[in-house]
């Protein structure tokens, strides 16, 4: 990039720098977009295969979730990684519908690049998917269709579309029941529901049938001392975040001891000290302590004395859901204790679970936290399947938000394409053409489901297509039995947000990608102490004439 000026070249850009224009910088940038969308789009839907993803030090994840794979690919293109951002908002806003983003996206990208071939200008383009992607909110919310937060049986067919295809296949009935049962009880009287109290344990060993929910937490600890009860019925639980062990003095002062019977009596006394701590814990009614920090082998004796339960080095964000669950107030300092800050429990106890102890906190009153346990054959397995749980977990936390789902298996966009092929009509001008595209975009779905399952894309379409001219909306393609049949009743629903967001950020994503018309790079910064082959061509520019 440099200008003439009396025969001198002025360069504005430093050496090395790379620039490209126009068309060029379009055509690369929708070509990177869509080898993205490309490498997620056979993931899609029920019949959808898995990635396997290796990375640098050889370890293997397998999976079928779009933001996953778009997470461990190592992406370089600056377009490209715009589309994983479309999945990580995706992700971030409803937790599912990650690939159908992306996969929108790229064929928003794709149909652009046919009308800049018919030279319509960018700027039309990017108009057209504006209007089109409001227009498309708008119908959508005349297609959504309302859940009331007891209706157990829709939020359970809006779990199993979210897990359909993400290798849970055998034992789905039981994963669903568990999702709605944790969401529903960690959901909060407004119905807003923070997935963060449901914690998910993963444990390989058993089979995915053995996965169950427990009413309350599960802490991966052991208790610290044999000597401690291993079952505690009605129990009062004290959540502590200080160390029960001897406290070190704080200045560094230096303790001359010049005969064994002071030695005994300093031991004497931090056993004291221990002690008193141990005493104010014992005061209160507690009969389990879990500690986020150490507990002394002292003070473990002396807790195992009085018959109470320690479970010590528990994580904080462990002791946040305890607190939760338990209704127990964490207390900070060894002398704020009291029996007011106490939680309850009806059970406390320590049981094996495949080869591991672990501390079950059960029959909570209230229990604002719940945890899953997750069992499966082998690493891989269980990865997965916390995978789609948590995506089933968000979806059905967002219905209970929203109260407002939609058909699945393609019924929301191949309506979509049918009422924006209309509404393009009614706006005419050349931003008729970008909404038509945008229109024709929305079928990649359905088309993609269809692909995927090993159906023919065309007829399905067509299937799908007159349905919906019948007036039929809820219509989708059922790809065990190759038909369109009606999603409402077969059971295959998914969040109303789901949709809204995909289409939004979608056509953000394809917008913005579209709006570039110049990528300048700078140079990669070269290595250090290159000699003469470092310097820019034609030797020591820039002195013209010294021949």
């Amino acid at each position: 990039m440099s200008m003439q000026l009396g025969g001198q070249p002025i360069l504005i850009l430093k050496e090395g720098s790379s620039r490209t224009r126009g068309r060029d910088a379009q055509s690369m940038n929708i070509a990177a977009a869509k080898a993205v969308a490309s490498a997620v789009r056979t993931t899609l839907g029920p019949k959808g295969m898995d990635k396997m993803l290796v990375d640098t030090i050889g370890d293997v994840v397998i999976t079928n979730d779009g933001v996953t794979i778009l997470k461990e690919m190592d992406i370089e293109h600056p377009a490209a990684k715009m589309m994983v951002e479309v999945a990580k908002t995706q992700d971030d806003e409803v937790g599912d519908g990650t690939t159908s983003a992306v996969v929108v996206a790229g064929e928003l990208l794709k149909r652009s690049e046919e009308l800049l071939e018919q030279d319509v200008h960018p700027a039309i383009i990017a108009q057209g998917y504006r209007q089109a992607a409001e227009k498309a909110q708008e119908l959508l919310q005349t297609i959504a269709i309302d859940v009331t937060p007891d209706d157990f049986e829709t939020l359970r067919k809006i779990a199993d579309t979210a897990m359909t295809g993400k290798g849970s296949e055998s034992a789905k009935d039981n994963l669903c029941e568990l999702v709605v049962r944790a969401v529903t009880m960690v959901a909060e009287d407004d119905g807003t529901v923070d997935t963060e109290n449901i914690k998910i344990e993963k444990k390989v060993g058993g089979s995915i049938e053995d996965s169950t929910i427990v009413e309350g937490m599960l802490i991966d600890k052991e208790r610290v001392h044999p000597g401690m009860p291993a079952k505690v019925s009605n129990a009062k639980i004290m959540l502590l975040n200080a160390a029960v062990e001897f406290k070190k003095t704080e200045v560094d002062a230096e303790i001359s001891i010049t005969s064994p019977d002071q030695l005994q009596a300093f031991l004497d006394e931090e056993e004291r000290m221990i002690k008193a701590i141990v005493e104010k814990i014992t005061a209160t009614d507690a009969n389990v302590l879990f500690c986020q920090k150490g507990i002394d082998d002292i003070a473990q004796h002396y807790l195992a004395k009085a018959g109470i339960m320690g479970i010590r080095r528990v994580k904080k964000s462990d002791m946040e859901k305890l607190a939760r669950a338990t209704g127990a107030t964490i207390v900070s300092s060894i002398d704020a204790i009291s029996d007011t800050e106490l939680g309850e429990a009806g059970i406390v106890e320590e049981r094996k679970l495949s080869g591991e102890e672990m501390i079950f906190v059960e029959e909570c009153k209230n229990p604002k936290a719940v945890s899953i346990i997750v069992r499966g054959g082998t690493e891989h397995v269980v990865a997965e399947l916390d995978r789609a749980l948590e995506d089933a977990l968000r979806v059905v936390g967002v219905v209970l938000e929203d109260k407002k789902c939609v058909a699945g298996g393609g019924a929301p966009e191949v309506e979509l394409s049918l009422r924006l092929r209309e509404y393009a009509a009614s706006v005419g001008g050349r931003a008729q053409l970008a909404i038509e595209s945008f229109a024709n975009a929305l079928e990649i779905i359905p088309r993609t489901l269809a692909e995927n399952a090993g159906l023919d894309p065309i007829d399905m379409l067509v299937e799908l297509r007159s349905a919906h001219e019948a007036g039929r909306k809820t219509v989708g393609l059922n790809v065990y039995e190759g038909k369109a049949v009606d999603m409402r009743e077969a059971g295959v629903v998914e969040p109303l947000r789901v949709k809204t967001q995909a289409i939004a950020s979608a056509a953000e994503a394809a917008v913005m990608i579209l709006r570039i018309d110049d990528i300048i790079a700078s140079a990669k910064s070269a290595a250090p102490d290159m000699g003469m082959e470092g310097m820019p061509p034609g030797g020591m520019g820039g002195m013209p004439g010294m021949m």
